[in-house]
């Protein structure tokens, strides 16, 4: 067996379907709250993958140089692309299905990526071409955390013992896996096209600091419009609660993988497992049924 490459596995997109006829709203048994905090992924990452590849489609010619950054590039967009569609089927084939309309607020969450990080910056005087890098340096930010929660839905065997939905499971760690895989592009994209240390503390920041608001606003939402908890709001015991269980990352995680982008030696690479990501991938139900079990990662 060859030894794996942890800075350039192959990326490849695995067209992945699932089936949401038998999910039920609250998918982890007497946990509508916790289920609501995850479910805030599928509230942000249509719009938010999306926004990656428009992106990374005016990203490729400042890569040309680079054959295989490129290439990696290409994969890169074409998972994320998958990742939107797979997450917009739980919008519309899961919650809307079942009574709970999130398109109010997923309305809201497109306008913010169109307009606020769109090709126009909302800071007057500030180049087309220095957007383009910040909006880089966002990416690589958030694809760090991502691939960060990526292994720690790939470890999360707490969600198991809780009685998750098989289906949902499959589709959180089929998409975490493949955010460890291609863990190291948007960095090394970042770093290719701009490399400076201080604009990457600062996109760090702006990228992530809204992020336990927007936790708490979108699991706040989804509490309010689901049919079956009558208005309920989620608490900050609520948010312990789902923590102590093993449900939910703790503040101690997201603070210690924010330490570890912030390093100045840092490389996605040195974090997390491909092996564990290619792992999963040969035995998740979707990529089987997709015909990938046999060669993973290629």
């Amino acid at each position: 067996m060859s030894e794996i490459d942890e800075r350039h596995p192959a990326i490849t997109p695995r067209r992945v379907k699932f089936d949401w006829t038998g999910t039920p709203l609250h998918w982890i048994p007497d946990e509508p709250v916790a289920t609501h905090f995850i479910n805030v992924l599928h509230l942000l990452l249509p719009a938010g993958e999306r926004w990656f590849v428009h992106v990374y489609k005016q990203t490729l010619p400042l890569v040309e140089d680079d054959e295989r950054l490129y290439r990696e590039v290409k994969g890169f967009m074409g998972q994320e692309a998958v990742h939107a569609y797979s997450h917009q089927g739980v919008l519309d084939r899961q919650m809307l299905a079942q009574g709970l309309d999130p398109r109010p607020l997923t309305d809201r969450i497109e306008w913010m990526f169109k307009r606020i990080l769109g090709d126009r910056c909302p800071v007057p005087l500030v180049s087309r071409r220095r957007w383009l890098v910040f909006r880089i340096g966002i990416i690589a930010a958030i694809e760090h955390y991502t691939a960060a929660l990526g292994q720690w839905i790939l470890d999360a065997r707490a969600l198991d013992d809780a009685g998750a939905d098989p289906t949902m499971m499959d589709l959180l760690r089929w998409h975490g896996a493949e955010e460890v895989e291609h863990r190291s592009v948007a960095f090394d994209v970042y770093e290719h096209v701009a490399g400076r240390y201080w604009l990457r503390f600062i996109a760090f920041f702006v990228g992530v600091l809204a992020m336990p608001l927007m936790v708490y606003a979108g699991a706040a939402y989804l509490c309010r419009a689901d049919p079956a908890l009558k208005g309920v709001r989620p608490r900050i015991r609520d948010y312990r609660r789902a923590v102590r269980r093993g449900l939910f990352p703790s503040n101690r995680f997201m603070v210690a993988a924010a330490r570890a982008y912030l390093r100045r030696d840092y490389h996605p690479s040195a974090e997390c497992s491909t092996q564990r990501a290619l792992d999963y991938l040969a035995v998740s139900p979707a990529a089987r049924a997709a015909g990938y079990a046999a060669r993973p990662g290629t």
